[in-house]
């Protein structure tokens, strides 16, 4: 029996030095799974790669993946944001931070839509950032408040990550969404109370001498391009919610609803349709890739017996529950900053998720934190999704370091959001417990 402990070892330095050398990450978790499996257990159970690849690739609950992504590509072609954005700028225009605000909100909208954080920070990337930086917000207000509000489909259903999370942990997904919805509405409320206040505090620096006004008609009539996204929301997570569809229909749901919004809208085209399923094709091909590696990695772990060593040492550690809870905590936050979100889930739930059922943890309350700190290690460098992806859409004019620093104090706001969550379990639980 090979020792656990060497298995672990090589694991994690095989992890470092791939990773170190900028292997992709779903070649690198299938490269160790091929060289660990082949020493330490025989070439013939390579034979499992495949059996695995086709079983995960053919599961009915994955099928949601590549529907969400293919419903957000088509709703940022469809130029929903663009509505948004018309009507959040005559209603939160004649604000010190309005913009910000409201740039805040059309996220928390396109992430109850989309359930990828791409869709929301490209989108308002362009549209929002130049409209600020033109009324003379600063970096940080601008570039923050667009990548932290982005991240927000992380964590708001219909979340792709929640889909992956509930399946590697065995927990429920519809669960997993109407645990997410609460925590998801307090982050952005505390990043509006923040971008509120900083405007109380630098006028100057939140648009505070171009802020525009605009008539209860304008504002009014504005409140047609409400109309889609909140029929498009309703129709996905009530179907979810209610019970009435699984996550995968609902998924199916939503994709039908972005080809009939974008038709009813008039920006239907053959080019945008391409576009949007070639998108669909990469991400969902780098994610099922991710799957597949990290799956057939997992397996091998486990029946090394060295999942169950570590379970056993945190289970067998003379501290309280909550320390061992608290480092996992620190765990997820410092893998977040290198490794992407489908790894680190496949890595460390199925090792995390029965240590805190035996600490006598919900399984969904957990599951929750653990998503708002994927949802932060899209914003903690150097690895941050959503820094990359605003890096591409944002003028010239700013580097790298401002967006950097422009993600400091949401990151901060995301971490007392978890404090919260662990305080008052109840912020996550109400509603699955009302609903299922």
């Amino acid at each position: 029996m090979t020792d656990p402990v060497l298995t672990t070892s090589l694991l994690f330095v095989g992890m470092v030095v791939t990773l170190g050398l900028g292997v992709p990450i779903a070649f690198a978790l299938g490269g160790l799974s091929i060289a660990l499996i082949t020493v330490f257990w025989s070439p013939m159970a390579l034979n499992m790669l495949p059996i695995r690849a086709f079983a995960t690739a053919t599961s009915f609950e994955y099928v949601a993946i590549p529907l969400f992504i293919f419903m957000a590509a088509m709703l940022q072609r469809a130029r929903i944001a663009d509505d948004l954005f018309d009507t959040m700028q005559r209603w939160f225009g004649g604000l010190r931070g309005g913009l910000a605000i409201g740039t805040v909100v059309i996220c928390t909208l396109f992430a109850a839509m989309a359930g990828v954080s791409g869709a929301a920070t490209i989108s308002m990337g362009l549209l929002a950032v130049p409209a600020m930086l033109a009324r003379g917000y600063g970096k940080g207000v601008a570039l923050g408040s667009v990548a932290a509000g982005g991240s927000l489909g992380i964590l708001i259903p219909p979340s792709v990550t929640m889909i992956v999370y509930g399946i590697v942990s065995n927990t429920s997904i519809g669960k997993l969404y109407a645990g997410g919805v609460l925590p998801g509405l307090l982050i952005a409320a505390l990043f509006c109370v923040y971008l509120i206040v900083r405007g109380a505090l630098d006028p100057e620096g939140s648009g505070g001498t171009t802020m525009e006004r605009f008539t209860l008609r304008e504002k009014l009539a504005s409140l047609t391009g409400l109309v889609v996204p909140v029929a498009l929301v309703v129709a996905v997570m009530g179907s979810i919610l209610t019970g009435a569809a699984s996550v995968s229909e609902a998924g199916a749901v939503g994709a039908a609803g972005a080809l009939l919004a974008a038709t009813v809208l008039g920006r239907m085209t053959w080019r945008r349709l391409t576009e949007a399923c070639f998108e669909t094709l990469q991400l969902s091909c780098m994610i099922f890739w991710i799957v597949i590696g990290a799956t057939a990695l997992s397996t091998f772990y486990t029946a090394m017996g060295a999942a169950r060593l570590i379970e056993g040492i945190a289970l067998g550690l003379e501290v309280n529950r909550w320390a061992i809870l608290v480092g996992m905590q620190l765990i997820l936050l410092l893998m977040g900053m290198l490794l992407d979100t489908v790894g680190i889930i496949m890595i460390t739930a199925p090792i995390f998720v029965p240590i805190v059922i035996k600490l006598g943890f919900d399984p969904v309350w957990f599951g929750i934190l653990y998503i708002i700190n994927m949802e932060i290690g899209f914003l903690t460098p150097p690895f941050g999704y959503n820094l990359f992806y605003l890096r591409g859409v944002a003028p010239p004019s700013v580097g790298m370091v401002d967006i950097y620093r422009s993600v400091v104090p949401f990151i901060l706001l995301m971490m007392l959001a978890v404090a919260i969550c662990m305080i008052f379990p109840q912020i996550v639980l109400v509603l699955p417990n009302a609903l299922f």
